[in-house]
C-alpha cells in the first residue's frame, strides 16, 4: 500500500442542512471559514451542504422537489424558449415552402401558356 495516501489532518466539523437546519458532529479534512457553537459548548468549523440523510427524499420517504438554485425553473424557461423557436422555425419553413409552391405553379402555368398549338 502507498505510503501517506491518506489524509492526517482530520478534525471534528460540524455539518449544517441548509434545507432544514439539521446539523451534524463528524470528523473531516474540509476547510471552512465559518464557526459555530456545538451543543457541547466548543466550538467548531461549520460546513454549509444543500442535502444530508435528514433532508433527502429517499432516507425520509417524502416525495418534494429540492430546488434551492431555481434549477427547475431555468429548465422550465429554457424548455419553454426551445419549444417557441422549434415552432418559429416550423412556420417560417411553412411560409417559405408555399412560397416555393406558388412560383413553380407560376413556372409551370407560363410554361404551359408558351406552349405551341398544334
Amino acid at each position: 500500500m502507498k505510503k501517506d495516501l491518506h489524509p492526517d489532518n482530520y478534525r471534528l466539523v460540524v455539518f449544517e442542512d441548509l434545507n432544514n437546519g439539521f446539523k451534524f458532529l463528524t470528523r473531516s479534512t474540509t476547510a471552512s471559514d465559518e464557526v459555530t457553537k456545538w451543543e457541547d459548548g466548543n466550538e467548531y468549523p461549520l460546513v454549509k451542504v444543500h442535502i444530508t440523510s435528514a433532508s433527502h427524499p429517499f432516507f425520509t420517504g417524502e416525495e418534494r422537489i429540492l430546488d434551492i438554485e431555481g434549477r427547475v425553473d431555468k429548465f422550465k424557461a429554457r424548455a419553454a424558449a426551445g419549444a417557441a423557436a422549434k415552432e418559429k422555425r416550423a412556420s417560417a419553413a411553412q411560409k417559405q415552402a408555399k412560397r416555393l409552391n406558388a412560383k413553380i405553379e407560376k413556372a409551370e402555368a407560363k410554361a404551359e401558356n408558351s406552349k405551341p398549338s398544334k
